[in-house]
């Protein structure tokens, strides 16, 4: 049973269990395998990923605005992994926070990225491939939290997108949304609290989401497919 009443370390895979994300290697997957998705332009699909030995959950990752549910939700379709949206999981007390503007404490997110990290360890059990799980995990200690089930399944590979962007253009975002519970006020928030991932860190890529999501989206994949090889 994890306390979190101090910040939890976790070590990093070890180089020859995950291969460097930003290395160029030739992929495992055959082009034969990749097919354009039905109505886009330039998108791929992995519709059949050959055998393998490890398992996947690719955490996509980062302040609110900066497009998580969107590339999440490509990815997803693009692997043919079942994607898990973070927000969904917020507990009410979590939800009423955030719609009137109080940012969330350390407390209250421990047992929602508990719940994120065993609702991805659920779907892999139940035989899929990998997962795609959308989480802010604006600090380390809450990427931490998700790295901890490599420790309860060895084979299985926590892997990070972090999508970065300036303040300014996420709170243009945010103020944009509708229907959502979270205002652009949230925003500064977590620029405030917000640990950008280091060099350490060897399992987090980061894409620069303040170009066109067509790039994006493609930048994101191309990631996903090599940290997968």
């Amino acid at each position: 049973m994890l306390t979190y009443n101090a910040p939890v370390t976790v070590p990093l895979p070890a180089p020859e269990t995950a291969a460097p994300i930003s290395a160029p290697s030739a992929s495992s997957i055959s082009m034969s395998s990749i097919k354009p998705v039905a109505g886009s332009t330039g998108a791929v699909r992995v519709h059949d990923l050959p055998p393998h030995k490890f398992h996947h959950i690719w955490l996509v990752t980062g302040p609110a605005g900066c497009g998580k549910s969107t590339v999440a939700s490509y990815l997803s379709e693009a692997l043919n992994f079942p994607y898990i949206e973070g927000d969904e999981f917020h507990p009410a007390s979590n939800v009423e926070k955030m719609s009137n503007g109080i940012p969330l404490t350390d407390a209250d997110r421990w047992d929602w990225l508990t719940a994120l990290r065993e609702e991805s360890m659920r779907r892999i059990e139940e035989g899929c491939d990998g997962v795609v799980l959308t989480c802010s995990a604006l600090k380390r200690k809450y990427r931490d939290v998700i790295r901890v089930a490599g420790y309860f399944n060895h084979s299985l590979h926590i892997h990070f997108l972090y999508l970065d962007a300036p303040e300014s253009l996420l709170l243009q975002r945010v103020a944009g949304r509708k229907n959502h519970f979270m205002p652009p006020s949230m925003v500064r928030s977590q620029f405030d609290v917000l640990e950008r991932p280091t060099s350490s860190e060897t399992d987090v890529v980061t894409v620069d989401v303040s170009r066109p999501m067509k790039l994006v989206k493609q930048d994101a994949l191309d990631a996903v497919l090599n940290g997968m090889d």
